[in-house]
């Protein structure tokens, strides 16, 4: 992989605001030279070129004027032991805003170059400290919202799901170099036994499989859940997500259609980040606010990975009702019986088959623990373990289920008696989709996508 061009990149690496520390990280060839440059030692003296690996207390100042801009002190990492592999200054001021932007405008007049988003973590993979992996997985550890997010993030960031990729990928590259020798030389390498290329060939899509076994599972953590409560008017759909957010967010009236536009907040439930969704009322309207509210209400519906379809238990199902759960068919949803404290009316059997329903009372809280369960149980699965989870991220997910894929068919073709040079097409299609997950077959234009994400200064 080639390196970036040497230039000198800066940028401030902390979160903007007031703080104790802020810092503003330099990574390049000059990156000491310039730290040297607006860098003076307590008593005012030049700080000569230190000793990889050390840290010293001064002052920084603008070389314009000679005014200090605040007390500092100086880290310098010398390549390759640093985060980009790269020669590294941090300078750590105080958390001020303007300080850092000042100590940042002073390293830019000395020749450095403000860095992009992500450009210090892409020069860590470019340069071979991180593989593509890894280094996404930091921007998750960054935006990690509950304990299981940050848990699955530093497990990729340290490297087991890479390893576990490339275990796979090896297996095939190991029979792709056996297939091929045997073609290249026949009258000397034997050609490889069938059924031992199928038993190897099976045994590394299980693994793919295995590792694609929970990845909704680490979607959902990673991204956070749409949860959307859904029914007609005044059903009690507000005062779920009140009760779901333990505070009293959205109006709550007698007045059907009184929710017109969407609501929505986060709350985490198990370790697990939730989107709940308050909607309006799916009903024909003639109110043209209404009925922008109820186009909104159907996209939500649309995107959810949960409905919570709401009905007033203490009439039964309706009409109304029946229609909407038969356009709901097939989706992920859970039927919340409401309003169990004026009554329970709801006829189970008359819903779909299998469909989970959970009777409630918004307003006194009753069963709402019971509700929460079955949220978590739809969308993780009662015996998903967190500690099992290694894939997260959609674009890998996606690789390996295209890997799998392509070894299932290279598995049908050699069973089917095709010669292995056509078995060898779907192994090596298989490989190049697990070597975009690591880097090792990635493009340039996926590199820059996925580095776009990244706030600048990481």
């Amino acid at each position: 992989m080639a390196l970036l061009e040497p230039d000198t990149i800066a940028a401030i690496s902390t979160p903007l605001g007031e703080g104790g520390i802020g810092i503003v990280r330099l990574s390049g060839p000059r990156a000491l030279p310039v730290g040297l440059a607006l860098f003076r030692r307590a008593d005012g003296s030049a700080l000569p070129p230190p000793a990889a690996q050390t840290a010293h207390y001064g002052r920084v100042y603008n070389p314009l004027n000679g005014e200090t801009i605040d007390e500092c002190v100086l880290t310098w990492f010398h390549a390759p032991h640093s985060y980009t592999a790269e020669d590294v200054v941090e300078l750590a001021c105080h958390g001020s805003n303007l300080v850092l932007r000042r100590v940042l405008e002073a390293a830019l007049r000395e020749g450095a170059r403000l860095a992009e988003p992500g450009e210090f973590t892409q020069r860590a993979f470019l340069n071979g400290r991180l593989d593509l992996a890894r280094a996404e997985a930091v921007i998750d550890v960054i935006r990690a919202r509950t304990d299981v997010a940050l848990r699955v993030a530093t497990q990729q960031m340290e490297g087991q799901l890479s390893q576990e990729i490339r275990t796979i990928r090896e297996t095939l590259i190991g029979l792709l170099a056996e297939i091929e020798a045997a073609i290249d030389f026949p009258d000397d390498v034997e050609p490889l036994a069938t059924e031992g290329l199928i038993a190897r060939a099976e045994a590394a899509r299980a693994e793919a499989l295995l590792l694609l076994r929970h990845a909704e599972a680490g979607r959902l953590y990673r991204e956070g859940a749409a949860v959307v409560i859904a029914g007609r008017p005044n059903v009690g759909k507000s005062s779920l997500l009140n009760a779901l957010l333990r505070e009293s967010r959205a109006i709550v009236t007698e007045i059907p259609g009184t929710t017109r536009d969407v609501i929505e907040e986060s709350l985490h439930l198990r370790g697990l980040p939730l989107r709940a969704i308050d909607t309006a009322g799916l009903r024909a309207t003639a109110h043209p606010v209404e009925r922008i509210g109820v186009r909104r209400t159907r996209a939500e519906v649309e995107a959810a990975d949960l409905i919570l379809f709401t009905v007033d238990a203490s009439v039964g199902l309706t009409p109304e009702d029946s229609v909407l759960l038969a356009e709901l068919a097939g989706r992920r949803m859970i039927v919340v019986g409401n309003k169990i404290d004026l009554g329970d009316r709801l006829d189970a059997a008359a819903l779909p088959v299998g469909t989970p329903v959970v009777p409630l009372s918004a307003l006194t809280g009753a069963n709402l623990a019971a509700l929460e369960a079955a949220i978590y149980d739809s969308l993780i699965g009662a015996e998903t373990s967190a500690a099992e989870i290694l894939v997260s991220n959609t674009r890998h997910r996606r690789q390996l289920e295209e890997a799998a894929a392509a070894i299932e068919r290279a598995v049908e073709a050699a069973k089917a008696g095709f010669e292995q040079a056509v078995v060898a097409v779907d192994l090596k299609i298989a490989a190049e989709a697990l070597g975009e997950i690591t880097g090792e077959t990635v493009t340039e234009a996926t590199i820059s996508q996925i580095f776009a994400r990244f706030c600048v200064g990481k």
